[in-house]
């Protein structure tokens, strides 16, 4: 098999590469656009509550197009503007400041969805000629990234590459039978990962809802198996207001062993490896949503891990970030250590980790509050042992353990699933785009002709 040079790297010689101007110019694709700029653009208090979604980069993350926390305008403003309407099957990417997220639209409640500035949107006008869901994964080839991140000035402080550039852009289009059976493959792999995203929040709302419903309501089941609160249980007065008979108000450090992290030397190479002593900091846990963590971006070696302050903490630790942000939470799925920007907490054997990870979940606010400092915010370790808790009869939180601990192996599980899932795709995803493997053609398939278009710009597009 021969292949040809292409400005995303070398691609087999039967497959085509057309600008993305070219493909709009023979009707395969609409001309792409953005949102609307200027006085038109959604302001701050035009959002609503409910309505038709605005989507903002930061709603586009992993590949994926989240709905859950982002704004929405009214049916009526949304009417009024001029473009940025997208719709399902219309492939986004975000071209301003944050450059080169990429999502499908899916099927979705929505009639349709608003776009910023920042996220253009693809929509493929035949079908037969290219796939959305293949234009998608290519967009999430490293090579056609490298490229985008290029051309956008990516790094700077005014990334962007406007619409008339990303009509300049290379798509590499093969066969369309080639097309689907790649981005079967890869679909497939994506749809698991979402099925356990979506497994995973439901268990997580399961859990959060009984701590609510035992530690806040005070609906927890008493001697008897009946919740406590409705049928008559007894409350006492306390600093935190009202508690069920028995219960008292301790501190934080009165759950688990507050200890905090350090950073070895930077100026030292030889104290960080990618295989050695694991080592987080809060952004390992922007960038890693998992309830679980085992490493960071980066870990210390064992001369790190002595020149430095920072503890091992065991499996089990909640780590809990104290500053920039603070609040950012995990488990620890073994040994590990942490920078400064963390005050774990080891729990103390009859607390158990479940019980303490959602006690610092549902006072986050309350920590945050405490918190000093003129540049950012941070919570000291003495002022973290000091955050006043609820403390439950021990058989209310021996209880509560043994129903949430199975909720978090499952989360667990699911985490590791999706961990080697997205090892798999993103180890294909480069090899199926470049076609150094060819995936076998469904039976149907065969001897398909693919369908032709104009002859491509190999003058521009290709280096042979």
């Amino acid at each position: 098999m021969s292949f040809k040079d292409t400005l995303v790297g070398q691609i087999p010689s039967d497959w085509s590469i057309f600008s993305v101007g070219e493909l709009v110019n023979e009707g395969v694709l609409f001309k792409p656009l953005d949102g609307n700029h200027g006085g038109i653009h959604p302001k701050g208090s035009d959002f609503v509550t409910t309505g038709i979604p605005f989507i903002m980069a930061s709603d586009i993350n992993n590949g994926s197009l989240s709905f859950n926390e982002c704004k929405f305008i009214t049916e009526l403003q949304a009417n009024q503007l001029r473009k940025g309407f997208a719709i399902e099957g219309d492939v986004l990417i975000t071209h301003k400041a944050t450059i080169g997220r990429v999502a499908l639209v899916k099927k979705n409640p929505y009639k349709f969805i608003m776009l910023t500035p920042q996220v253009t949107y693809y929509r493929v006008a035949n079908k037969k000629k290219l796939d959305n869901k293949f234009l998608k994964f290519y967009f999430e080839y490293h090579n056609f990234k490298n490229l985008l991140y290029l051309w956008s000035g990516a790094g700077s402080t005014r990334s962007y590459i406007g619409i008339t550039e990303q009509l300049k852009l290379p798509v590499v289009v093969p066969p369309i039978e080639e097309q689907w059976s790649i981005s079967n493959i890869l679909y497939s792999l994506d749809e698991k990962i979402e099925l356990n995203n979506a497994i995973n929040k439901n268990l997580e709302e399961m859990a959060q809802a009984l701590f609510k419903r035992w530690f806040v309501d005070f609906e927890f089941p008493n001697e008897n198996g009946e919740p406590y609160k409705t049928s008559g249980g007894e409350f006492e007065e306390s600093e935190l207001g009202l508690i069920p008979k028995g219960w008292r108000v301790g501190l934080l450090s009165e759950l688990g062993e507050v200890v905090g992290g350090a950073t070895p030397s930077k100026n030292k190479e030889e104290y960080y490896t990618t295989q050695g002593i694991p080592w987080i900091t809060p952004k390992d846990l922007s960038i890693n949503k998992n309830k679980y963590i085992s490493r960071g971006q980066i870990d210390i070696t064992e001369d790190g891990f002595k020149n430095s302050s920072t503890k091992l903490v065991p499996k089990g630790t909640i780590l809990f970030s104290s500053r920039a942000p603070i609040g950012y939470i995990a488990i620890s799925k073994n040994e590990m250590t942490t920078n400064q920007g963390f005050k774990s907490l080891i729990p103390f054997k009859h607390i158990g980790t479940e019980f303490l990870y959602y006690v610092l979940k549902f006072n986050t606010e309350m920590i945050e509050s405490r918190a000093s400092g003129s540049t950012f915010k941070e919570i000291s370790g003495s002022e973290m042992k000091r955050i006043p808790v609820l403390i439950p009869i021990s058989r209310v939180i021996e209880q509560f353990n043994e129903v949430v601990e199975p909720l978090g192996k499952l989360v667990e599980k699911c985490e590791s699933e999706n961990d080697s899932l997205i090892l798999l795709r993103d180890s294909l995803l480069p090899k199926l785009m470049s076609g150094e493997i060819r995936v076998p053609l469904e039976q149907e398939y065969v001897g398909t002709a693919s369908l032709p278009m104009a002859a491509e710009n190999k003058a521009q597009y290709s280096t042979t």
